[in-house]
């Protein structure tokens, strides 16, 4: 990569982490509130997971769009700036969880994930749009690393409102990162002629993008549904103060983020995308098994916990690279939007059922729905074409 794609991939990588660490230092933290005050029930933490989730959804689309037609660098600013005031107002929320929920919901309106990638996706070339897609997908893994070790942490010393003020401050790093660091493109040739037709109709009937999006969402389903229930396992089950959580979850996610580096590069420069894909999600699937029957015993769940992330951190990574290289220039801004939607449409869909089925049916049950949903998920990625690549001339 040149300078300018090296300095497009470390910013933006930095703007997608800090902002994503918002999302996932509440993770492990939120769920064992259920038992700390009589009024919150596990539906109701699952739904204060789940509506940032919701509300990205709802927003990625059109600020997708938008950022095709009037920019990107417009698109995702604003979006941070939302990002801030909803940390604010969770941050002051103190015993209030129901507006803790709100400022929640706020956060969640500052979907800037698909005008981040497509802006990525406008300064790389071809050649190495791969590259920079992919670093931007590890870092979201490393987010997720420091995010699992760091939250419970500031918890434990500043309290649930001390996260959000974290965050706000670093949602406001990364708005200097957009002014002062990441490059502007190029203006882009926009197409003046229906949105429905010109943008979203191409994205929507390609189906190989489908089974990517498909992908992201039952992939982040999984993973949310299971920290609605983890954080409660490590602490009920197996007897770990949550102050300690991090000793778990530190050396899994980084032997994990270790072990999915040599994959991630065998599947790009060897173009081996498609077996890896397919390695990963049966290696998905059977973290949940083992997760869902011997969840009890200490060390088949830290073995089922570092499977899992092995292979979320591969797919967090190669995703976001396969969207770029199925799309043209001119949609790319819309069809990271609808990839976004279902990755925030999955986290809230997790946040929701880990919730709902944790309390009706148990904590096995919620692991032993990701197990099925991978078999589901399996089956339809098999049918995956993996796409044509342009070789660079010399």
């Amino acid at each position: 990569m040149n300078k300018l794609e090296q300095r497009t991939a470390a910013s933006l990588a930095a703007v997608y982490s800090v902002r994503m660490l918002g999302l996932f230092m509440i993770l492990p933290v939120l769920p064992l509130y259920a038992k700390s005050q009589e009024s919150l029930t596990p539906l109701l933490i699952g739904f204060a997971i789940a509506i940032y989730g919701l509300m990205q959804a709802s927003l990625q689309i059109p600020l997708g769009l938008l950022s095709d037609k009037i920019g990107r660098k417009p698109v995702i600013l604003g979006g941070l700036l939302v990002f801030v005031v909803g940390s604010l107002v969770a941050a002051m929320a103190g015993d209030n969880f129901y507006l803790l929920i709100i400022g929640r919901a706020i956060q969640g309106m500052g979907a800037i994930a698909s005008a981040t990638m497509a802006l990525a996706a406008d300064l790389t070339r071809e050649e190495h749009r791969a590259k920079v897609m992919a670093t931007i997908g590890m870092t979201i893994g490393i987010a997720f690393a420091v995010a699992m070790v760091v939250g419970p942490i500031i918890d434990a010393n500043l309290g649930i409102s001390g996260i959000f003020w974290i965050t706000a401050l670093l949602a406001i790093a990364a708005i200097l990162l957009i002014i002062f660091v990441v490059p502007t493109p190029a203006i882009i040739e926009k197409t003046e002629t229906g949105i429905i037709s010109n943008y979203l109709q191409p994205i929507l009937q390609n189906n190989s993008l489908l089974k990517v999006n498909f992908s992201v969402f039952i992939l982040h389903l999984i993973m949310t549904a299971n920290f609605t229930i983890i954080p409660l396992i490590l602490r009920d089950d197996l007897g770990m103060e949550s102050i300690s959580h991090w000793k778990v979850y530190l050396p899994i996610l980084l032997i994990a983020f270790i072990l999915s580096v040599p994959q991630i590069i065998i599947a790009e420069k060897y173009r081996k995308m498609k077996p890896l894909f397919l390695i990963a999600i049966m290696t998905i699937a059977g973290s949940q098994l083992i997760l869902g029957f011997w969840h009890d015993s200490f060390y088949l769940m830290i073995f089922a916990l570092l499977i899992f992330f092995i292979g979320f951190s591969f797919l967090e990574a190669i995703l976001p690279s396969l969207v770029a290289k199925y799309t043209k220039p001119n949609t790319k801004g819309t069809a990271m939007g609808v990839f976004s939607t279902a990755q925030f449409a999955g986290i809230f869909s997790g946040g929701m059922l880990g919730g709902w089925i944790g309390t009706e049916f148990g904590e096995s049950s919620v692991l032993l729905l990701g197990a099925v949903l991978s078999v589901v998920w399996l089956w339809v990625i098999i049918r995956l074409k993996m796409p044509v690549l342009v070789e660079k001339k010399s």
